[in-house]
């Protein structure tokens, strides 16, 4: 049964930390393809701004070219509105090989937000969702989800957090140094890099070459 790994999320840039965790936790699935998805809107960042989806796209596809283990989808960011995790699940459910083995990846901050998710329990059911944690921590029983999943859903989300590589670079952190005119070189992919450069995103004059 083939298994693909699904990674949303901002990408305002994707940086070596989405790239390097998504590769761990795709091996140690034995995933065959990691599919990076951009989001238009996250719903759960209803307050920020997000670059626009056509530069966080490219920039995805810059970050990963050549690399037969990942793929990009534009799909979040072709649909009306703020969209839903479950959307997406489903939408690719329908559209991969029948059989595929869907996993979703998010961090240890959307797992202790899960609970306020759009139909949670009909998410965990429809994929398994996997946690990239910090070496050392442990899941606990999850209580803000106790009323609102099964016992069974709870074990297999606690079962599906991955002691992955801590890895302390930030989207967050990337922005604010190219609005101080700071390097961002080794944080994001050489081609990421020239990218911004190129469109003087994240800052509001260009920023040159930024290489440092």
């Amino acid at each position: 049964m083939p298994r693909i790994l699904l990674f949303g999320g901002s990408f305002d840039p994707i940086h070596h930390g989405h790239l390097i965790i998504s590769r761990f936790v795709a091996e140690h699935l034995a995933a065959e393809r990691v599919l990076l998805i951009p989001a238009a809107k996250p719903p759960h960042k209803p307050g920020r701004d997000l670059t626009p989806g056509e530069h966080r796209l490219a920039m995805c596809g810059l970050a990963v070219e050549g690399e037969p283990l990942f793929d990009v989808s534009d799909w979040e960011l072709t649909q009306p509105g703020p969209n839903y995790t479950l959307n997406t699940v489903r939408h690719f459910a329908a559209t991969l090989p029948r059989g595929t083995e869907l996993f979703w990846l998010m961090g240890m901050d959307s797992l202790s937000e899960l609970a306020t998710w759009y139909h949670v329990s009909e998410l965990v059911n429809a994929c398994t969702i996997v946690t990239a944690a910090r070496p050392g921590f442990e899941a606990g029983d999850l209580p803000d989800l106790a009323r609102l999943l099964t016992h069974s859903q709870i074990e297999r989300l606690r079962q599906h957090v991955i002691a992955s590589p801590r890895i302390e670079i930030s989207a967050t952190d990337i922005r604010s140094r190219l609005r101080a005119g700071q390097s961002v070189r080794y944080l994001t992919p050489e081609p990421v890099v020239s990218y911004i450069a190129r469109h003087g995103l994240y800052a509001s004059a260009p920023i040159g070459s930024q290489r440092g």
